[in-house]
């Protein structure tokens, strides 16, 4: 279950307001000088596994100290699930974090390997545009109680971000209608997705979460 809940906040990572009006220009770095598509195909998988590498020892790491503040499960739950929640009421503009804003900048892309090293550098510019999800992986990744299970949770993230970069990449002619209308609805979608997080940090300040991991495990 938790597994397909951070899955689920890759996805919606994807679309946040800071993400995808950038669609394009991401694109337009991995096309270049390709005369392909699947020239920029594989450009698009080496900066999707670029930034899955950075996210998924964040992931390893977050994991690993949770390991260790497992005699403390109950406390570690109710201060992740509160932090998620804050997450979700920055979402809902009940206030504001300014971490979560995004980063822009200007790239050229020439080859699968400089696209993974823009994916591995560009994560941090990533981060704060998805903050909010990143930092509720995180948080479940911290609480998941092995350094494995951390990694585990932060690669099926990094999977959720990047599959429609990757599907964008292909379809990036006949997905303007589909970008005109989640821009159209960003407010429907940040209450979808702010009330996402806070039932997410709900469910693992009472521990449901980890109930519902034991009977699906």
């Amino acid at each position: 279950m938790q597994y397909l809940i951070t899955f689920l906040e890759g996805i919606i990572s994807f679309i946040s307001p800071c993400m995808l009006p950038m669609l394009p220009i991401y694109i337009s770095y991995f096309a270049g000088n390709a005369d392909k598509k699947r020239h920029t195909l594989l450009r698009v998988a080496g900066f999707v596994a670029g930034f899955s590498l950075v996210f998924s020892l964040m992931g390893l790491f977050a994991g690993t100290i949770g390991a260790f503040l497992m005699r403390y499960q109950t406390v570690l739950n109710i201060v992740c699930g509160l932090i998620v929640i804050l997450f979700g009421l920055s979402y809902l503009e009940v206030f504001r974090l300014p971490f979560l804003k995004g980063v822009q900048g200007d790239h050229e892309i020439t080859s699968v390997f400089s696209a993974f090293v823009f994916g591995v550098i560009y994560s941090l510019s990533l981060t704060p545009c998805v903050g909010a999800f990143l930092g509720a992986a995180l948080m479940m990744a911290s609480s998941a109680g092995a350094a494995w299970q951390g990694l585990l949770l932060l690669l099926v993230y990094s999977l959720g971000l990047g599959v429609p970069f990757l599907l964008s990449a292909v379809l990036i002619d006949k997905l303007s209608g589909a970008f005109r209308f989640i821009k159209k609805h960003y407010k429907v979608i940040n209450l979808v997705c702010g009330i996402f997080l806070i039932l997410v940090g709900i469910c693992m300040i009472f521990g449901w979460l980890s109930a519902l991991m034991a009977v699906f495990s």
